[in-house]
């Protein structure tokens, strides 16, 4: 879709506008915030039809400019997907509100009392591309927790985003709050992002979500600070003690369920003592359900049919029913495999060895890390925070599935009686 020429002034003023919203909204109370998120489920429930012609014209002009397989799931928002998202928007209504909240206080010994209180954010920039569902999230959870939002949902999703922009700030006028709360920089294409990246007088944080590439242009060019979320190149590791059944329903999970989301299992390691004895009934299971396996040379003298692995394919988030194999020989080579090749995002062992487990749990640097469990789990909506504003792989102020407490920073409140320091 061709994008007008950018217009500095104009995207200036929706900037200034959601600068000046954020203000009504930090001062918003949790009853007004929570009457706005009600009208979001409403409106989303009502216009379903409207928002679907919207994803549908989306989706066709996704497949006629070659759009890859996992980025059109991503794209899709049918009747089952909107009713999930307008039951999502209830359940952020159903969580405590962060603003307020005291994190920590005390009485000095001079007498002066000092609280550190939760605080909104402000003005909350997003940059993400083909996933319509984050307009909703983000929207929501940066409402409840007092922030405005500027969105930069691609060139993709933009018709989608059009309706569902639309449904946010008729929801929050209809609670007695600032429509201009949601502005988009969309109708500018890329050349809005980068001025979105640069507005530092108006926007208080940048939050990207997408393909590593997209991630790492925002840090690299943003002026603006950001809170950078990464892409998934996920392991899951089967020691000598895996049970088997564990083993297959845990990498089928983990890969197949939905291959095309950051959570979703990207490289498989199997000790080398456990390998003759799971590998055949895990990649039966996989392949029954159409995963292409890519295995090193160990796996492929177990299989040989299989595609063989490189590096670059053990670096790569494939979004896709495509999965890396390696056999290795220990658990200290597992973790320096995951060391190398690893997001940060989310890692998960396979172990009855309690031992192996808590080494594991240990000595894996990434924002989640699981034993027998999928890593399908790293999620807001699974970890009860409603929805997400992204994952964060970083380890400065948040990290792993950010909801409300990530969208708030703190202030400190000092009440005196005429103190002064000695």
């Amino acid at each position: 879709m061709a994008h007008p020429e950018l217009d500095p002034d104009v995207l200036d003023a929706r900037l200034a506008a959601a600068k000046e919203a954020s203000r009504r909204l930090a001062t918003a109370t949790t009853a007004e915030k929570d009457a706005a998120l009600a009208h979001v489920s409403r409106l989303l429930r009502e216009r379903t039809d409207e928002i679907v012609a919207a994803n549908l014209r989306d989706l066709d002009a996704g497949r006629a400019s070659g759009l890859a397989d996992g980025l059109l799931d991503r794209l899709t928002l049918d009747e089952r997907r909107i009713a999930a998202l307008a039951d999502a928007v209830l359940e952020v209504v159903a969580l405590d509100d962060p603003v307020g909240q005291t994190v920590s206080g005390r009485t000095l010994p001079s007498g002066v009392r000092i609280d550190q209180l939760r605080v909104p954010l402000g003005v909350v920039g997003a940059i993400y591309e083909a996933r319509p569902n984050v307009t909703v999230d983000i929207a929501s959870l940066a409402l409840k927790s007092g922030n405005a939002v500027v969105l930069r949902g691609g060139t993709a999703a933009e018709q989608t985003n059009d309706v569902l922009r639309a449904v946010l700030r008729a929801a929050f006028e209809a609670a007695g709050l600032p429509g201009d709360a949601v502005q988009t920089v969309d109708d500018y294409g890329r050349a809005g992002a980068r001025h979105l990246m640069q507005a530092r007088d108006y926007v208080d944080v940048l939050i990207p979500r997408g393909s590593a590439a997209l991630i790492r242009a925002v840090v690299d060019e943003a002026k603006v600070p950001v809170i950078e979320t990464g892409a998934g190149v996920v392991h899951m590791f089967l020691d000598e003690s895996a049970r088997e059944d564990w083993a297959v329903e845990l990498v089928h999970n983990a890969k197949v369920q939905r291959p095309s989301v950051c959570n979703a299992l990207e490289t498989l390691l199997v000790h080398r003592a456990a390998a003759e004895r799971l590998l055949p009934a895990v990649l039966d299971r996989l392949e029954a359900s159409g995963v292409t396996v890519h295995g090193d040379e160990r796996v492929r003298a177990i299989r040989p049919d299989i595609a063989p692995v490189t590096d670059e394919d053990f670096a790569t988030e494939h979004m896709s029913l495509d999965l890396s194999v390696g056999i290795v020989d220990s658990l200290d080579d597992a973790l320096a495999h995951i060391r190398r090749f690893s997001t940060k995002h989310t890692e998960s062992i396979v172990t009855n060895d309690l031992s192996n487990a808590e080494r594991f749990l240990n000595e894996v640097d990434s924002a989640a890390v699981m034993v027998n469990a999928s890593t399908r789990f790293t999620d807001g909506g699974e970890f009860g925070f409603g929805a997400e504003v992204g994952i964060s792989t970083q380890k400065l102020h948040a990290r792993g599935p950010m909801g409300l407490p990530e969208l708030t920073s703190t202030k400190w409140i000092v009440r005196g009686a005429g103190h002064v320091r000695a």
